[in-house]
Protein backbone atom coordinates (compact mmCIF):
# COMPACT_ATOMS: atom_id res chain seq x y z
CA UNK A 1 0.00 0.00 0.00
CA UNK A 2 1.26 2.97 -1.08
CA UNK A 3 1.98 5.99 1.45
CA UNK A 4 -0.79 8.06 0.63
CA UNK A 5 -3.31 5.37 0.67
CA UNK A 6 -1.91 4.32 4.61
CA UNK A 7 -2.21 8.13 5.40
CA UNK A 8 -6.02 8.25 3.68
CA UNK A 9 -6.95 4.95 4.71
CA UNK A 10 -9.91 4.98 7.19
CA UNK A 11 -10.21 3.79 10.55
CA UNK A 12 -13.35 2.90 12.70
CA UNK A 13 -15.00 4.42 15.54
CA UNK A 14 -17.47 2.20 17.94
CA UNK A 15 -17.38 -0.64 15.15
CA UNK A 16 -19.38 1.09 12.50
CA UNK A 17 -18.71 5.14 12.04
CA UNK A 18 -15.54 5.75 9.67
CA UNK A 19 -13.10 8.32 10.98
CA UNK A 20 -11.04 10.38 8.47
CA UNK A 21 -7.33 11.35 9.46
CA UNK A 22 -8.51 14.32 11.16
CA UNK A 23 -10.66 13.16 13.28
CA UNK A 24 -13.94 13.87 11.75
CA UNK A 25 -16.28 11.30 10.00
CA UNK A 26 -16.89 13.35 6.58
CA UNK A 27 -15.44 16.03 4.37
CA UNK A 28 -18.41 17.83 2.60
CA UNK A 29 -16.72 21.31 3.48
CA UNK A 30 -13.83 21.11 1.91
CA UNK A 31 -14.93 19.44 -0.89
CA UNK A 32 -17.46 21.97 -1.70
CA UNK A 33 -14.77 24.87 -0.94
CA UNK A 34 -12.66 22.95 -3.85
CA UNK A 35 -15.95 22.71 -5.84
CA UNK A 36 -16.90 26.36 -5.70
CA UNK A 37 -12.84 27.34 -6.19
CA UNK A 38 -12.17 24.47 -8.94
CA UNK A 39 -15.84 25.47 -10.59
CA UNK A 40 -15.07 29.44 -11.03
CA UNK A 41 -11.52 29.12 -12.23
CA UNK A 42 -12.24 26.18 -14.26
CA UNK A 43 -15.17 27.91 -15.91
CA UNK A 44 -12.99 31.21 -16.94
CA UNK A 45 -10.05 28.95 -17.98
CA UNK A 46 -12.19 26.80 -20.15
CA UNK A 47 -14.12 30.23 -21.63
CA UNK A 48 -10.45 31.73 -22.48
CA UNK A 49 -9.87 29.13 -24.64
CA UNK A 50 -13.70 28.62 -26.18
CA UNK A 51 -14.42 32.52 -26.62
CA UNK A 52 -11.98 33.98 -29.11
CA UNK A 53 -12.35 30.46 -31.03
CA UNK A 54 -15.85 30.69 -31.23
CA UNK A 55 -15.75 34.62 -32.47
CA UNK A 56 -15.68 35.29 -35.94
CA UNK A 57 -11.54 35.64 -36.90
CA UNK A 58 -10.20 38.82 -36.41
CA UNK A 59 -13.22 40.16 -34.27
CA UNK A 60 -10.27 40.78 -31.24
CA UNK A 61 -7.55 42.92 -32.43
CA UNK A 62 -4.15 43.53 -31.18
CA UNK A 63 -4.36 45.28 -27.59
CA UNK A 64 -2.62 46.66 -24.51
CA UNK A 65 -3.91 48.20 -21.52
CA UNK A 66 -3.17 48.95 -17.81
CA UNK A 67 -3.89 46.08 -15.29
CA UNK A 68 -6.23 46.92 -12.60
CA UNK A 69 -8.24 49.29 -15.13
CA UNK A 70 -10.75 49.00 -18.17
CA UNK A 71 -9.24 50.14 -20.83
CA UNK A 72 -11.19 48.50 -23.59
CA UNK A 73 -15.08 48.81 -22.54
CA UNK A 74 -15.96 51.08 -25.31
CA UNK A 75 -14.57 53.10 -28.71
CA UNK A 76 -14.20 55.99 -26.06
CA UNK A 77 -12.20 54.09 -23.90
CA UNK A 78 -8.65 54.48 -22.42
CA UNK A 79 -7.27 51.87 -24.69
CA UNK A 80 -8.44 53.33 -27.36
CA UNK A 81 -6.95 56.60 -26.98
CA UNK A 82 -4.05 56.42 -29.80
CA UNK A 83 -0.28 56.81 -28.03
CA UNK A 84 3.16 56.59 -29.15
CA UNK A 85 4.38 53.35 -30.20
CA UNK A 86 7.19 51.50 -27.59
CA UNK A 87 5.96 53.20 -24.61
CA UNK A 88 5.59 51.32 -21.68
CA UNK A 89 1.39 51.15 -21.54
CA UNK A 90 -0.35 51.21 -24.27
CA UNK A 91 -0.32 51.60 -28.32
CA UNK A 92 -1.43 53.45 -31.02
CA UNK A 93 -4.78 51.38 -31.02
CA UNK A 94 -5.65 52.35 -35.18
CA UNK A 95 -2.17 50.64 -36.35
CA UNK A 96 -3.07 47.11 -34.14
CA UNK A 97 -5.90 46.46 -35.74
CA UNK A 98 -8.32 49.45 -34.83
CA UNK A 99 -10.53 50.59 -32.05
CA UNK A 100 -12.28 47.69 -29.63
CA UNK A 101 -15.13 47.59 -27.65
CA UNK A 102 -15.97 44.56 -24.71
CA UNK A 103 -19.42 45.75 -24.44
CA UNK A 104 -20.23 45.50 -27.99
CA UNK A 105 -19.83 41.17 -28.00
CA UNK A 106 -22.51 38.70 -26.72
CA UNK A 107 -22.95 38.68 -23.20
CA UNK A 108 -20.66 35.66 -22.89
CA UNK A 109 -17.66 37.20 -24.44
CA UNK A 110 -18.11 40.52 -22.93
CA UNK A 111 -17.75 38.81 -19.49
CA UNK A 112 -14.60 37.10 -20.30
CA UNK A 113 -12.95 39.84 -22.46
CA UNK A 114 -14.49 42.44 -19.25
CA UNK A 115 -12.92 40.63 -16.62
CA UNK A 116 -9.64 40.45 -18.65
CA UNK A 117 -9.78 44.20 -19.24
CA UNK A 118 -10.00 44.79 -15.45
CA UNK A 119 -7.45 42.06 -14.34
CA UNK A 120 -5.01 42.19 -16.75
CA UNK A 121 -2.88 44.18 -18.52
CA UNK A 122 -3.82 42.61 -22.30
CA UNK A 123 -0.70 43.09 -23.92
CA UNK A 124 -0.38 41.81 -27.43
CA UNK A 125 3.21 40.54 -27.57
CA UNK A 126 2.63 38.90 -23.63
CA UNK A 127 -0.97 36.96 -25.25
CA UNK A 128 -1.88 34.35 -27.36
CA UNK A 129 -4.21 34.26 -30.64
CA UNK A 130 -6.75 31.66 -31.07
CA UNK A 131 -8.63 32.28 -34.44
CA UNK A 132 -7.00 35.49 -34.81
CA UNK A 133 -8.53 36.98 -31.90
CA UNK A 134 -6.15 37.80 -29.19
CA UNK A 135 -7.22 35.77 -25.91
CA UNK A 136 -8.26 37.80 -23.31
CA UNK A 137 -5.60 37.65 -21.11
CA UNK A 138 -1.79 37.06 -21.12
CA UNK A 139 -0.12 33.61 -20.93
CA UNK A 140 0.84 34.43 -17.19
CA UNK A 141 -2.61 34.82 -16.27
CA UNK A 142 -3.40 32.06 -18.22
CA UNK A 143 -1.01 29.54 -15.87
CA UNK A 144 -2.40 31.39 -12.92
CA UNK A 145 -5.93 30.30 -13.38
CA UNK A 146 -4.60 27.24 -14.76
CA UNK A 147 -2.98 26.91 -10.87
CA UNK A 148 -5.71 27.48 -9.03
CA UNK A 149 -7.86 25.01 -10.97
CA UNK A 150 -4.90 21.89 -9.92
CA UNK A 151 -5.29 23.57 -6.38
CA UNK A 152 -8.69 23.02 -6.42
CA UNK A 153 -8.74 19.59 -7.28
CA UNK A 154 -6.08 18.42 -5.33
CA UNK A 155 -7.36 20.29 -2.28
CA UNK A 156 -11.30 18.25 -3.39
CA UNK A 157 -8.97 14.80 -3.11
CA UNK A 158 -6.76 14.92 -0.24
CA UNK A 159 -7.74 18.32 1.88
CA UNK A 160 -8.89 17.74 5.52
CA UNK A 161 -10.21 20.57 7.64
CA UNK A 162 -7.67 20.61 10.90
CA UNK A 163 -9.05 23.51 12.86
CA UNK A 164 -6.34 25.90 11.60
CA UNK A 165 -5.41 27.33 8.54
CA UNK A 166 -1.57 25.22 8.81
CA UNK A 167 -2.64 22.57 9.69
CA UNK A 168 -5.58 22.19 7.34
CA UNK A 169 -3.03 23.63 4.83
CA UNK A 170 -0.47 20.61 5.58
CA UNK A 171 -3.19 17.93 4.67
CA UNK A 172 -2.71 18.13 0.57
CA UNK A 173 0.97 15.72 2.23
CA UNK A 174 0.56 12.51 3.35
CA UNK A 175 0.77 12.66 7.68
CA UNK A 176 4.04 10.53 7.17
CA UNK A 177 5.30 13.38 5.11
CA UNK A 178 4.89 15.89 7.95
CA UNK A 179 5.24 14.20 10.97
CA UNK A 180 8.75 16.25 11.46
CA UNK A 181 7.37 19.37 11.49
CA UNK A 182 4.86 18.72 14.34
CA UNK A 183 7.53 16.51 16.19
CA UNK A 184 9.41 19.97 16.11
CA UNK A 185 6.74 22.68 15.94
CA UNK A 186 7.64 24.08 12.52
CA UNK A 187 4.12 23.87 11.02
CA UNK A 188 3.66 27.80 10.49
CA UNK A 189 7.59 27.91 9.23
CA UNK A 190 6.85 25.29 6.40
CA UNK A 191 3.77 26.71 5.10
CA UNK A 192 5.29 30.26 4.61
CA UNK A 193 8.52 28.43 3.32
CA UNK A 194 6.11 26.50 0.75
CA UNK A 195 4.51 29.54 0.10
CA UNK A 196 7.28 31.59 -0.46
CA UNK A 197 9.01 28.48 -2.72
CA UNK A 198 5.69 28.59 -5.04
CA UNK A 199 5.52 32.71 -5.82
CA UNK A 200 9.24 33.54 -5.80
CA UNK A 201 9.68 32.08 -9.74
CA UNK A 202 6.71 34.76 -10.77
CA UNK A 203 8.00 37.36 -8.89
CA UNK A 204 11.92 36.91 -10.26
CA UNK A 205 10.82 36.16 -13.99
CA UNK A 206 8.15 39.36 -13.73
CA UNK A 207 10.18 41.55 -11.20
CA UNK A 208 13.22 41.30 -13.16
CA UNK A 209 11.26 42.33 -16.20
CA UNK A 210 9.97 45.40 -14.35
CA UNK A 211 13.04 46.86 -13.66
CA UNK A 212 15.35 45.58 -16.26
CA UNK A 213 15.54 45.61 -20.05
CA UNK A 214 15.38 41.65 -19.67
CA UNK A 215 12.16 40.20 -21.56
CA UNK A 216 10.62 36.67 -20.62
CA UNK A 217 8.82 34.94 -23.03
CA UNK A 218 5.22 33.49 -23.35
CA UNK A 219 6.14 29.55 -21.92
CA UNK A 220 8.18 31.14 -19.08
CA UNK A 221 5.17 33.56 -18.05
CA UNK A 222 3.10 30.23 -18.47
CA UNK A 223 5.25 27.98 -15.89
CA UNK A 224 5.26 30.77 -13.35
CA UNK A 225 1.27 31.67 -13.33
CA UNK A 226 0.69 28.18 -12.86
CA UNK A 227 2.86 27.49 -8.82
CA UNK A 228 1.60 31.30 -8.05
CA UNK A 229 -2.09 30.22 -9.18
CA UNK A 230 -1.36 26.85 -7.39
CA UNK A 231 -0.58 28.62 -4.07
CA UNK A 232 -3.56 31.07 -3.97
CA UNK A 233 -5.51 28.13 -4.75
CA UNK A 234 -4.56 26.32 -2.15
CA UNK A 235 -4.11 29.29 0.72
CA UNK A 236 -8.17 29.76 -0.29
CA UNK A 237 -9.25 25.72 0.20
CA UNK A 238 -7.02 26.21 3.73
CA UNK A 239 -8.35 29.30 4.84
CA UNK A 240 -12.23 28.24 3.90
CA UNK A 241 -12.64 24.92 5.24
CA UNK A 242 -10.48 25.33 8.32
CA UNK A 243 -13.49 25.53 10.75
CA UNK A 244 -13.37 24.83 14.71
CA UNK A 245 -16.90 24.90 14.86
CA UNK A 246 -17.25 21.51 12.77
CA UNK A 247 -15.27 19.89 15.97
CA UNK A 248 -17.70 21.35 18.17
CA UNK A 249 -15.03 23.95 19.57
CA UNK A 250 -13.09 21.36 21.14
CA UNK A 251 -9.30 20.51 20.01
CA UNK A 252 -8.93 17.41 21.71
CA UNK A 253 -11.49 15.83 19.02
CA UNK A 254 -8.66 17.11 15.80
CA UNK A 255 -6.69 14.18 14.93
CA UNK A 256 -2.88 15.37 14.36
CA UNK A 257 -0.24 14.14 12.81
CA UNK A 258 2.37 11.92 14.92
CA UNK A 259 0.44 11.96 18.04
CA UNK A 260 0.65 15.91 18.15
CA UNK A 261 -2.42 17.62 19.92
CA UNK A 262 -3.70 21.12 19.16
CA UNK A 263 -3.58 23.04 22.38
CA UNK A 264 -6.03 26.28 22.23
CA UNK A 265 -6.13 27.42 26.00
CA UNK A 266 -3.01 30.28 26.80
CA UNK A 267 -1.98 28.61 29.87
CA UNK A 268 -1.70 25.22 28.16
CA UNK A 269 0.26 26.61 25.35
CA UNK A 270 2.40 28.60 27.87
CA UNK A 271 2.72 25.65 30.03
CA UNK A 272 3.82 23.61 26.69
CA UNK A 273 6.56 25.48 25.36
CA UNK A 274 8.11 25.74 28.82
CA UNK A 275 8.25 21.95 28.85
CA UNK A 276 10.12 22.17 25.56
CA UNK A 277 12.28 24.50 26.89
Amino acid sequence: MSGRAVAEEETSKNGDEPVLRNGRTERSREQKVAYWIGGISGFYLLSLFLVPALLPTGSIPELSGRANSLDYYNEDSWGNNDRQEGGSLGHNQSAHGGSFAWSELNPYAAFIYGFGDFNCHQKYERSWFINGNQMAVCSRDIGIFAGLTLAALAFWRFGHNRWTVRDTFLTLFPDQWVEPLYLKDKRMLAMLGISFCFVIPLILDGGIQAVTSYESNNFLRLVTGLPFGFIIGWWFSASLSSRPHLFDNDPRKVMLPAGATLVTDPDELAAAKAQKS
